[in-house]
């Protein structure tokens, strides 16, 4: 009798306690076996060369193997889509870059709720995106590129990375800013562009800082703003576009970590802890930082609120350059 009264009384405890001690077990004895993280974009990308040094760090502190798995396409929604399928045990994670508050306003049918489908985790590192023009330009500054679009309406060719991408919401940022239009040319990728900026075919581009910084400093091409509030220390004296007269266009590419939805707060806060020491870490830190990038710090909460804001803008931005969901 005295034997099933306690077993009834240990079950009772488990009962109350359950589901808040198995999320803590699961946080403190995480992980014990290897983790994926599904990298929404190519190879050799910025988001993958990010998404690889927080891997490889993240896999020394936790003495498991974190295995990184590209699965590009589609502005990064088929990656996204591939963990929204995972189970929420902190096994399967994302690396994504801005593009995951994009879609929203791009992809009229995602498979899936931005809002409500992931857990944020932590955000990873931010870096600019330069605006560039040939080196024999006339262009020496962006107040120069802006006074000719408004004497010259839609007269300037302008190239980006496809409808929808970072470089493209950055151009319809800044036209929106500025209040000048401008004729937008979709190209597949930055090596296009570049060929295109050098032939005459489009007279600037907002290229990401990794992919551009040897035709900078080789004097191919001559920086005129960095789209981040900041100016980056790859190019102290590039200006930002608020300090070159464009008040309101910053448009930073930046990167994430998110889990599966339903996650459990325990094991969130136990990842985005091991992440911001990460980042913190000297070696991780001058890596990103002889990429053009700096390393973000928020808690799961604060990141949460800064991708919903992030949606929203893009959205707002979008909507006025007149872009709709296809």
């Amino acid at each position: 009798m005295k034997l099933l009264v306690r077993c009834a009384a240990l079950l009772l405890a488990l009962g109350l306690a359950g589901p808040q001690s198995f999320a803590q077990g699961l946080a403190q004895g995480y992980p014990n076996k290897a983790v994926t993280v599904i990298v929404s974009f190519s190879a050799g990308s910025s988001t993958d060369v990010v998404g690889r040094i927080v891997a490889g760090k993240l896999s020394e502190y936790w003495g498991q193997p974190v295995v990184v798995e590209n699965r590009a396409g589609a502005g990064g929604s088929i990656g996204s889509a591939v963990l929204t399928r995972a189970t929420p045990d902190g096994y399967t994670l994302l690396v994504n870059s801005a593009a995951h508050t994009i879609n929203p306003a791009m992809i009229a049918k995602l498979p899936y709720d931005t809002a409500r489908d992931f857990t944020e985790i932590s955000p990873l590192v931010v870096q600019p995106n330069v605006l560039v023009v040939a080196a024999d330009s006339p262009y020496k500054t962006l107040a120069d590129l802006i006074a000719y679009a408004k004497a010259n309406p839609a007269a300037l060719n302008i190239g980006h990375g496809g409808l929808g991408s970072g470089t493209h919401l950055n151009t319809e940022k800044m036209l929106t800013a500025a209040g000048v239009t401008a004729t937008l040319v979709p190209f597949k990728g930055t090596p296009e562009i570049v060929q295109a900026i050098f032939s005459g075919s489009v007279c600037c581009y907002w290229l990401p800082i990794t992919a551009g910084i040897g035709n900078i400093r080789a004097g191919r091409l001559r920086p005129l703003a960095v789209s981040t509030p900041k100016r980056s220390p790859m190019l102290p004296n590039v200006p930002t576009t608020g300090e070159a007269g464009v008040p309101n266009a910053d448009t930073p590419l930046w990167f994430g970590l998110w889990g599966p939805g339903g996650m459990p707060a325990a094991l969130v806060n136990k990842i985005s802890a091991d992440v911001r020491k990460v980042l913190a870490d000297p070696t991780v830190r001058e890596r990103l930082n002889n990429l053009g990038g700096d390393a973000m710090d928020m808690s799961p909460e604060e990141f949460s609120r800064y991708v919903r804001a992030e949606i929203i803008e893009n959205r707002r931005v979008l909507s006025a350059a007149g872009v709709k969901p296809e």
